[in-house]
């Protein structure tokens, strides 16, 4: 074994790290739009088709919480719950503003029962880049 991956082993555990931990993929989608909720759930699926194990969070806030509504459609009328339920079957973690509920005068009943309510939705993304290394993306 070389000096250096020795010297990276080290660095690893006096991090507390582990090299399963970082060779893990951490994404984090952000919606703010629900018009683009079909596009990013077909970006999700595919993400999840090229890397099964891949750990994924959507995070939503203003007008991108309403898929996550009970009842929400797209323009066609299909129901976004059950891709959303299929997803989240497949570990996907969805989470809502609750600045958004308050703001927008929304009980949070209505959200969907998988999805987690936080306290802010953009608090949130700093957070799981800045401390939690997720990679951010925006469809």
């Amino acid at each position: 074994m070389t000096k250096f991956l020795k010297g990276l082993i080290a660095t690893v555990a006096f991090l507390g790290l582990s090299t399963a931990t970082l060779a893990e993929t951490k994404v984090v989608y952000h919606i703010n739009d629900s018009a683009v909720a079909g596009l990013a759930m077909n970006n999700i699926k595919n993400n999840l088709a090229a890397d099964p194990t891949a750990k994924i969070v959507v995070v939503t806030h203003g007008k991108g919480i309403d898929f996550l509504l009970d009842g929400a459609a797209d323009a066609k009328g299909n129901p976004y719950n059950i891709n959303v339920e299929a997803l989240e079957a497949k570990g996907v973690d969805f989470r809502v503003c609750n600045n958004t509920l308050v703001s927008r005068k929304i009980d949070p009943k209505t959200v969907l029962p998988g999805a987690h309510i936080v306290p802010s939705g953009v608090a949130e993304l700093a957070k799981l880049q800045a401390k939690e290394g997720y990679v951010y993306i925006k469809p």
